[in-house]
């Protein structure tokens, strides 16, 4: 008999114990949180789609109300409404905050200059709560509409969202690009500004990720740098400045670092179409850069490298890392990546410089670029044109150095690329490295030119990088 009422005490005590673990997530927003353009909003608004994604564990609190502004002098501020009020006295334990579309229609445009105020000001509201919430800021998503007067995506992209980065920045919180989760997917915005059941449940599946994701708690990289280091902002996450022999470099790191620690080294052309590092830095990935230019990676490069290399060991990021390299980019990534094999996990070149005498000495489909050419001579001591004829320093003439790596390579190529030839760099180069055995992947975008590099939303190549190094 005591038996038996021993287990009827357990199970009569875990509902009890379970429902006081559940999490309280708390969703701020307009009409897109509100549900408008979805099927039901009480089941496909996105909230209520992340909550079935969560399962039991989570309960899920939709406060959206719609036409509301993050601006508290905008035409319907959500500050000033019931459902903010209710919010906080809700006792969340994430919050995930939503506004900044409403902010961009032309009657709003006059106060976009106390929009980052305004957003520090609800953050901080929500941070001094007796649950210390974790607080994720959502960039707005992409408008699809043409009318200049109402929710205009180039104010969403130019004003706003640059505005709720710098205000994540200071308030130290997380913040999740929404805007480029979507902006390839303009079939799912019927009205051209909600996303409807599809987009919702897209966004559900993004925000289900940011709140599973595993981290590596208690690791700070920037404390283990001790080189005079200068903090700024990199699109809402703390970037350290400092310099290795003369050579100026950045390190940015994730809110919170995932397992392992992996990063991504961009090669060239800092902070240019930085989408993908921008997903990667949300999916807990650091972001580094070292700049060697214009050394074309020749030797000198890789010194340099080499010892930037080490400095990120000593402070603890993962032993390989995902290379980076837009145009001449590649060059430098790929030479480095040939004296290093095992020190890479991943590579993702875009419109890539694979043959120095492609590009820049013209010795192939277009004329030479006489500055970078002369550097290029500079660099590698060539001295006459036949020199430069028998050069064989490029990524193409390391084919049996680059394959030992076995790491996986992810080549965005724009089949008009006026600038860098394909069929002179991209094709014969994976043409060679796939005979050798090597995992190549190109990624063909007809009828583009060298610019843009990378993809509006980076999905395909966060995706590859994220399935190539597991960690």
């Amino acid at each position: 008999m005591r038996l038996l009422c021993f287990f009827l005490s357990i199970l009569i005590y875990l509902p009890v114990s379970r429902a006081a673990e559940k999490l309280r997530i708390t969703c701020i927003g307009a009409s897109i949180t509100a549900g408008a353009r979805t099927a039901d909003p009480s089941s496909d608004a996105f909230p209520a789609q992340l909550q079935q994604k969560l399962g039991h564990q989570y309960i899920i609190s939709n406060y959206g109300v719609s036409g509301t502004t993050m601006l508290k002098k905008g035409d319907k501020p959500y500050q000033l409404t019931t459902a903010f009020e209710s919010a906080l006295k809700s006792e969340p334990d994430i919050v995930l905050i939503d506004l900044g579309g409403n902010d961009s229609k032309a009657v709003n445009r006059p106060f976009l200059s106390e929009l980052e105020s305004d957003s520090r000001e609800m953050i901080s509201r929500f941070a001094a709560l007796p649950s210390h919430p974790r607080i994720i800021l959502l960039l707005p998503v992409v408008s699809f509409r043409t009318d200049t007067s109402g929710i205009w995506d180039p104010v969403i992209v130019k004003a706003i969202i640059p505005r709720l980065q710098q205000a994540a920045w200071k308030e130290r919180t997380e913040v999740i690009d929404m805007h480029q989760l979507l902006v390839n997917r303009p079939e799912l915005f019927a009205d051209g500004i909600h996303p409807g059941t599809e987009g919702s449940h897209i966004m559900a599946e993004r925000l289900y990720d940011v709140i599973v994701q595993k981290t590596a708690p208690g690791f700070d990289l920037f404390r283990k740098i001790d080189t005079g280091k200068k903090i700024s902002s990199f699109y809402g996450y703390d970037c350290a400045e400092f310099t290795i022999d003369g050579r100026n470099c950045k390190v940015v790191k994730p809110k919170q670092a995932a397992p392992g620690k992996p990063w991504i080294w961009r090669a060239r052309f800092w902070g240019h179409e930085p989408q993908t590092d921008i997903a990667l830095l949300e999916r807990g990935y650091h972001v580094v850069y070292c700049d060697v230019i214009e050394l074309f990676g020749n030797s000198e490069a890789i010194g340099y490298w080499n010892r930037f290399y080490a400095l990120l060991q000593k402070a603890g990021l993962a032993k390989k890392a995902v290379m980076e390299g837009m145009s001449r980019g590649a060059v430098y990534a790929l030479n480095w990546a040939a004296e290093n094999p095992g020190k890479v996990a991943a590579v993702y070149i875009d419109n890539p410089v694979l043959d120095l005498k492609s590009w820049p000495a013209g010795k192939g489909k277009f004329k030479a670029w006489p500055k970078e050419y002369a550097l290029f001579r500079t660099d590698y001591n060539l001295q006459t044109e036949e020199e430069v004829d028998h050069f064989h320093g490029s990524p193409i003439d390391k084919i049996r150095q680059l394959v030992k790596g076995k790491f996986p390579i992810l080549i965005l190529c724009a089949d008009a690329d006026e600038a860098v030839a394909p069929e002179e760099n991209t094709l014969p180069f994976a043409e060679k490295m796939k005979a050798a055995g090597a995992d190549v992947t190109v990624l063909h975008k007809p009828g583009f030119k060298h610019h843009p590099h990378s993809l509006p939303n980076p999905e395909p190549i966060v995706n590859f990088i994220l399935n190539h190094n597991r960690h």
